[in-house]
C-alpha cells in the first residue's frame, strides 16, 4: 500500500471539510451480512453445479462465512436458511458460530421449495398447506429464539401462472392473516422483513409484487415489520434509490439485500454490471444515517448463490464492493449538495455525486484494514492463506445444499 496515496487523499478530504477519523470509524463498524446459502452448491432452474470445497452443512457454511469475516472484518453474522441450515442442536450450532468467529444473523424460511407449495404457500387455496407454510415460519421464529436472531426474513414465491387461477382479493386477505399471525409470535425486540419480488416462479401475478404491497402489508401489522429491499427483484430501470428514500421516511426500510442482476434474478456479484447505481443508493442510505433527525436500523445483507465463483472469493468481492460504495457514499459533500438543490443548480448537484463516485478510495480502505488487523487486500490474502486448498481437500462427498 502507498502511504502517500493514502496521505494524499487524507489532505483531499480533510480540505473538502471531512473528518478522516470519522469517517475511518464509519468504516470499521460497517456490518455486512453473507448468507448460508451462498457457500453451498446450488444452481439455476436447469440444473447445478458442484465446485470442489462447497460447504456441505450448517457448520461448514458457518465456517466459510467466518473466513470472510476474517479477511474483510465487516462481516460478523450469517443468516441461515431453514430447512438447509436445520440441525437437531440450535445451541451447539450458536455455540459452534461463536467458536468460529461468526454471529447468527437473519433466519429465512422456505417456502417454496416443498412440492406442496407447487400452487403457493400462505396463499395457498388449500387450508392445509397454507397452515403447513405458516407453522414452518413459526418453527423458524423459535430458532431465532435459540440462536439469538432478532431477524426474520420473509420472501414468498407465491402467486399465479394464469388468468382466472385464483382469487387475488382472497389471496391478499390469507397473506394478510399469515403474517399477523407470525407476527404475533415474534419476541420482543425483534422484527420481520418481508421481502418482494415483481415476477418469478409466478408470471401471470405475484402476491407480493413490489414494495407497495409489502409496504402495505408492513403498515398493517405494526412497528415490528418492515420492508426488505433486493436489488435484482426490480423491472429493468427501476430506481431503487427513490424507492429507499421513500421507505426510509416512512421509517419502514429493515433490510437490503444486496446482489446485481443485468435482467432478472439477483445471483451475480453486487456491484458487478452497475456500481453506480450501487453508489446512488448508498447515497440514500448515508443520508439518513448522517441525519440526526433520522431514525434507521437497516439490515446489511447479501443475497447470493455464487454457481460460477468460487464461492468464498465471491463474497469477498462482494463485501469489499460494499464497502466501497459505502465509502464513495460517505465522502459526498452533503452541504454543497444541499445548497446546489436549494438553488437548482442542476450541473453542480449531478458533478458533486460524480466527483466522490470517480475518487478511488483504494487507499483510505487499505489503511482501515491495516488499522483494524487485516491485509490492505482481502481477496489476495485469502488466496495465499491457503484456505480453498484446504477445503478443497478434505469436503469430498457427504450431503450436498438445499436443491442440490
Amino acid at each position: 500500500m502507498s502511504n502517500l496515496a493514502y496521505d494524499l487523499l487524507a489532505e483531499n478530504l480533510e480540505t473538502q471539510g471531512i473528518q478522516v477519523e470519522t469517517l475511518k470509524s464509519h468504516l470499521k463498524t460497517q456490518h455486512i451480512e453473507t448468507p448460508s446459502w451462498g457457500y453451498g452448491n446450488s444452481g439455476t432452474r436447469f440444473g447445478v453445479f458442484e465446485q470442489p470445497g462447497a460447504a456441505r452443512n450448517a457448520a461448514e457454511r458457518l465456517e466459510d462465512a467466518a473466513a470472510v469475516h476474517r479477511f474483510t472484518g465487516i462481516a460478523p453474522t450469517v443468516a441461515l436458511h431453514i430447512p438447509w441450515d436445520k440441525t437437531d442442536d440450535w445451541s451447539a450450532l450458536k455455540q459452534y458460530a461463536a467458536d468460529v468467529g461468526i454471529g447468527i444473523g437473519a433466519i429465512n424460511p422456505n417456502v417454496f421449495q416443498d412440492q406442496a407449495y407447487k400452487l403457493g404457500s400462505v396463499c395457498n387455496p388449500d387450508a392445509d398447506v397454507r397452515r403447513l407454510a405458516i407453522d414452518h415460519i413459526l418453527e423458524c421464529v423459535d430458532i431465532m429464539e435459540k440462536t439469538g436472531s432478532d431477524l426474520l426474513s420473509l420472501w414468498f414465491a407465491d402467486g399465479t401462472n394464469f388468468p382466472g387461477q385464483s382469487n387475488f382479493r382472497k389471496r391478499k386477505q390469507w397473506m394478510q392473516e399469515a403474517l399477523a399471525e407470525v407476527y404475533d409470535a415474534l419476541p420482543d425486540a425483534t422484527r420481520m422483513l418481508i421481502e418482494y419480488k415483481f415476477f418469478e416462479p409466478a408470471f401471470y401475478h405475484t402476491d407480493l409484487p413490489d414494495w407497495g404491497t409489502a409496504y402495505l402489508m408492513a403498515t398493517k401489522l405494526g412497528e415490528k415489520a418492515q420492508v426488505l429491499i433486493d436489488l435484482g427483484h426490480h423491472p429493468q430501470g427501476t430506481n431503487i434509490e427513490f424507492i429507499v428514500a421513500y421507505l426510509i421516511d416512512e421509517g419502514k426500510l429493515g433490510g437490503f439485500h444486496f446482489n446485481c442482476r443485468k435482467y432478472a434474478d439477483d445471483d451475480l456479484t453486487v456491484g458487478t454490471i452497475n456500481p453506480q447505481e450501487l453508489f446512488l443508493i448508498y447515497t440514500e442510505l448515508v443520508a439518513a444515517e448522517l441525519d440526526p433527525d433520522t431514525e434507521t436500523d437497516i439490515a446489511y445483507m447479501i443475497d447470493q448463490s455464487h454457481n460460477l465463483k468460487p464461492k468464498v472469493e465471491a463474497s469477498i468481492q462482494s463485501v469489499c464492493n460494499l464497502q466501497k460504495a459505502y465509502t464513495k457514499a460517505l465522502i459526498v459533500d452533503r452541504e454543497a449538495l444541499a445548497a446546489a438543490q436549494d438553488t437548482a443548480d442542476l450541473v453542480e448537484a449531478e458533478s458533486i455525486l460524480q466527483r466522490a463516485y470517480e475518487t478511488d478510495v483504494n487507499p483510505l480502505l487499505e489503511q482501515v484494514r491495516l488499522e483494524t488487523g487485516r491485509d490492505p487486500n482481502p481477496l489476495a490474502a485469502y488466496r495465499q492463506s491457503g484456505y480453498y486448498e484446504k477445503i478443497s481437500a478434505a469436503r469430498v462427498g457427504g450431503e450436498s445444499q438445499g436443491w442440490a
